[in-house]
């Protein structure tokens, strides 16, 4: 059997791939690296189909490691491609060869013909923030009154009708403006917001009628296992309508709860109905106590929350799950 776990990351990932990879080490599993910000440069990728067989290489400056035979696959983060390629091209040929590059390498992914937690398809299907409230509903979750448009005049509907609304953005919407990120958060819209709706037609928004919230839970699923968190974000003023916006703040004011037996169903069914392993999942409690559902996150962090568990179980259910030790959805190219 083979016993090599591939991790698809970048140099800059969190400290809790570190955790993950111990635990891996202790099921006597090998784990190979392969950050995606030294590609190309650094890294060489090399697929070749001979004499009836496919075998790929990832060649580093110290190391040239097979990847046709491992059994496992770790799709976590794809970030900075092509890293320090600008500088060495002419502008004319930087972005066709980062289309190739992108197109070869996330190739390259969706074909290897092992288990794969998380693959680059899965991904941007689970990023359709549409698809995800559908499926919630259909499976039984509350979820709240919404209006996905760039319809000016169907915005403005939807909000004085609910009169208490959120807009939300469906990506990690952010402008970029003298090197500084601004990433936007989840905003209550008042009068002012009202008056600027015309400038939908140029960007959709995602909106929402605000639930109000006893707790927020971020409940992060791995295999058959939920782990689930709870914070009371309305006690920080900039946390009370994202709890994000004062994330560093709230960081080590979650703590583990319980959640409903039948809202735990439901999260392992979403998780059957998409067909994977991992899901961080964002709900709000209602001050009656009723569950909603937000989102879910294909490749949502969990370290902030893992170190609060004397044990690291995320951690360890990741490892599990990727070394076959536990039960998992067999997602492999051919069963």
């Amino acid at each position: 059997m083979n016993n090599k776990i591939l991790i698809i990351t970048h140099t800059q990932d969190s400290f809790s791939l570190e955790k993950v990879t111990e635990f891996i080490a202790q099921n006597n599993f090998e784990v190979i690296r392969f950050d995606v910000d030294l590609y190309p440069l650094k890294n060489q990728l090399s697929t070749v189909f001979e004499n009836g067989k496919w075998i790929s290489y990832l060649k580093t400056e110290d190391h040239k490691i097979r990847l046709d035979d491992i059994s496992a696959v770790w799709y976590r983060r794809a970030y900075n491609i092509g890293t320090g390629l600008k500088e060495e091209l002419e502008t004319k040929f930087f972005g066709p060869a980062m289309g190739e590059i992108r197109h070869t390498l996330f190739g390259f992914m969706e074909s290897l013909d092992c288990y794969s937690l998380g693959k680059p398809s899965v991904y941007r299907r689970i990023d359709s923030k549409e698809e995800q409230l559908k499926i919630a509903h259909k499976l039984g979750f509350k979820i709240p009154e919404t209006c996905i448009t760039n319809d000016p005049e169907e915005a403005k509907k939807f909000i004085l009708e609910h009169q208490n609304v959120v807009g939300k953005m469906q990506t990690g919407f952010a402008i970029y403006e003298d090197g500084v990120e601004n990433v936007v958060f989840t905003n209550v819209i008042d009068e002012e917001s009202l008056e600027r709706l015309d400038s939908l037609v140029y960007c959709p928004m995602q909106f929402q009628k605000k639930i109000e919230k006893k707790k927020e839970l971020r409940i992060t699923m791995v295999g058959q296992e939920v782990y689930a968190f709870e914070i009371d974000s309305q006690q920080s003023e900039d946390g009370k309508t994202d709890w994000r916006k004062d994330g560093v703040n709230l960081i080590d004011k979650w703590k583990k709860t319980k959640i409903p037996s039948s809202i735990e169903q439901k999260l392992l069914n979403l998780l059957d109905v998409y067909h994977v392993d991992y899901g961080a999942v964002d709900m709000i409690v209602s001050p009656e106590d009723d569950y909603y559902f937000i989102e879910i996150n294909a490749a949502g962090e969990f370290f902030w929350l893992d170190n609060l568990l004397d044990d690291h179980a995320i951690s360890k259910s990741i490892a599990d799950v990727l070394c076959g030790k536990v039960p998992r959805r067999n997602n492999m190219v051919l069963k």
